[in-house]
């Protein structure tokens, strides 16, 4: 008999018959038995909503035409004018209304015409950039002009509900001045920006020659999107020169530092790279302009920098992404920053989902362990050190990346945890407060824009199935603040009939998510979540967090705890024509190469060194480099 094998199976069918057999409404289970239905999706969706209202409301009422709302305090707050060295304020303070253009399409995904209506007015109303002030360029890029431009284009739009029909493009005429103001920043030899500006008077004497990457190469959506909107090709070029800039000077490896001097455009000590703070964007922004615009040499960069990242940069068990040296690879830090946490929904947009659901169950465990996301974490010692939560979205954005993905209830449970550490921890009578330590629950009287712009945007997009952007197969993305950016057709350019025959085929196409299934011999048809997913107990174990309930329900007596094995995604091998090992040929003559108009023709491959890069869907590999003739050649 084998019964005794099969049951789990049979147990599972006829849970599956009895909730599809009822009604109209299909509902799914978690682990916990808790039916995860429409109304308890739209019951935390509408208390999600209420809590975006909350935070919005009090800055309207306490803070506004300032920057942030001071919670705790209950009033506004704007740049630090006694001490201009305050950059944790004065980076972001523009004295611009920094929170009310943050959260212009915030009110597009909440569903609110009115609320935008009345939100753009007092934009055109109130805001001017002709201040005296020096905020980073970067902060204002991506907060502020990316604002502007998700605002102009919903307000602009006809056949659809946000459409103005007296607006008439003041919010583009916003974002070209403040363009036009931060255009002097790229004055450099190398064409990388300035990292800060004065808004009135350019850039300042003796102003730093440091920046990192990311606020030095993360700013082509929102500029380029600026350009094909205006007709100013401007900003494009600027942005166009900035990242390449970064990416012509990787290393030989393929790696980008986290700091360089945009003067001489050499890298700055300590020469390390990762993907969280002071790099990240980079390769999110790589990703996402060839996904709005269709610019091939942004895809081949990610794709690139994926591989040599998946190479480096993870960890041995494959869940980590640790900070390393950019010209060897090697281990430089343990430490693990919050902002890395959009890894898992950037590797989700890049098609790799697998990958994706490691890297966010660490992070998970880690929100667990603390009921927030800690702003640095050891994962050597498995301890964070820098307590500090201020309400960051990074997170909550890959759990919507995730749920939207595989829709597995996981995810929900992900999403109503959130909510409620959230709700509990951070609301306070005149908003939403980040937290400044999350040991002891002390607060830090600031309510950051994009708690309102992306944190709560992303966490309502979890629970509302039926919101118009889960429909939307546009080019749309989130910039890295969150906004919405789109390009009509018009500003969209086809590639060039020479780039074409020069690229070729090229099919690109994300496998399909496969869900966990049950081994052999309990494989018959059904599947399991994420949390019977047999590594998640691995993932648990490995930040220190304790079995709790939540934990055993997933468990079973068929279960087990794997440890993982992560694959190799990048390669390198020297080439001979007989199989056997040969030693690289690092300068190939004539006899082996020769150029053609659209490429190279080679005539012996020996000793001939090619990097290949193993393909998502486990379906073959594709070669990228031909040594020594990529980067540089």
């Amino acid at each position: 008999m084998k019964w005794r094998k099969l049951w789990p199976c049979s147990i599972l069918t006829y849970i599956l018959l009895v909730l599809y057999s009822h009604g109209d409404q299909p509902t799914t289970v978690t682990a916990s038995g808790d039916k995860w239905t429409t109304e308890r999706k739209h019951a935390l969706r509408d208390a999600t909503r209420e809590l975006w209202y909350h935070g919005f409301d009090n800055y309207m009422s306490n803070a506004f035409p300032f920057d942030e709302l001071s919670p705790l305090s209950c009033k506004g707050r704007g740049p630090d004018w006694g001490n201009p060295s305050n950059i944790a304020f004065n980076d972001v303070s523009g004295n611009f209304s920094l929170t009310l253009i943050d959260v212009l399409d915030t009110l597009v995904v909440l569903d609110d015409p009115q609320g935008f209506q009345r939100a753009v007015q007092d934009v055109i109303d109130s805001v001017s950039f002709d201040v005296n002030t020096k905020p980073q360029v970067f902060e204002t890029t991506i907060r502020v002009l990316g604002g502007l431009l998700s605002g102009h284009l919903f307000a602009s739009m006809h056949d659809q509900p946000f459409y103005l029909p007296w607006y008439r493009g003041q919010l583009l005429d916003l974002a070209y001045d403040l363009g036009e103001r931060l255009l002097p920043a790229f004055a450099t030899p190398t064409g990388l920006p300035y990292a800060r500006l004065n808004l009135r008077h350019g850039v300042e004497k003796g102003e730093s020659l440091s920046s990192c990457t990311a606020g030095a190469g993360s700013l082509i959506l929102e500029f380029a999107t600026l350009s094909r909107l205006s007709g100013d090709k401007r900003f494009e070029k600027a942005a166009y020169k900035a990242f390449f800039a970064l990416w012509n000077r990787r290393s030989d490896i393929g790696l980008v530092g986290n700091t360089i001097n945009i003067w001489t455009g050499a890298w700055t000590i300590p020469e390390v790279s990762s993907i969280g703070a002071g790099i990240d964007s980079f390769y999110e922004y790589a990703l996402k302009w060839y996904i709005l615009s269709g610019e091939v040499e942004f895809l081949d960069v990610w794709d690139e920098v994926y591989a040599t990242v998946m190479r480096y940069a993870r960890s041995s068990d494959g869940y980590w992404f640790r900070s390393v040296n950019m010209h060897t690879g090697d281990l430089a830090y343990s430490t693990v920053d919050s902002l890395s946490a959009f890894w898992p929904g950037l590797q989700v947009l890049a098609g790799d989902v697998q990958n994706a659901i490691k890297s966010h169950l660490a992070y998970w465990n880690v929100w667990r362990r603390y009921s927030g996301m800690p702003e640095v974490w050891d994962a050597h010692f498995m301890q964070a050190t820098s307590f500090h939560y201020p309400l960051r979205p990074e997170f909550v954005e890959s759990t919507w990346y995730l749920y939207r993905a595989t829709k597995d209830t996981f995810y929900l449970d992900v999403g109503e945890r959130i909510l409620r550490d959230i709700t509990a921890r951070s609301k306070v009578e005149c908003g939403l407060t980040g937290i400044k330590d999350l040991r002891m629950n002390t607060r830090d009287d600031r309510m950051e824009s994009f708690a309102l712009s992306e944190t709560l945007k992303y966490l309502y997009l979890i629970f509302d199935e039926d919101n118009r952007l889960h429909s939307d197969d546009s080019n749309y993305v989130f910039s890295t603040e969150g906004h919405i950016l789109t390009l009509p057709k018009y500003a969209l350019k086809p590639m060039s009939p020479a780039r074409r025959r020069m690229r070729r085929e090229e099919n690109h196409q994300c496998p399909a998510y496969r869900p966990f299934q049950l081994p052999q011999p309990l494989e018959c048809g059904l599947v399991r979540g994420v949390g019977s997913r047999p590594d998640v107990e691995y993932a648990r174990h490995s930040i220190g967090v304790k079995p709790q309930t939540y934990d055993e329900r997933y468990w079973a007596l068929d279960g087990w705890c794997a440890i993982p094995h992560p694959e190799s995604l990048s390669y390198d091998f020297v080439m001979s024509a007989g199989g056997q090992a040969v030693l690289e040929d690092p300068r190939p003559g004539t006899d082996k190469l020769r150029l053609v108009a659209d490429g190279f023709v080679l005539h012996n491959i020996t000793g001939i060194r090619v990097h290949i890069d193993s393909r998502l869907d486990g379906k073959g590999y594709d070669i990228l480099d031909h040594m020594p003739f990529g980067k540089g050649n």
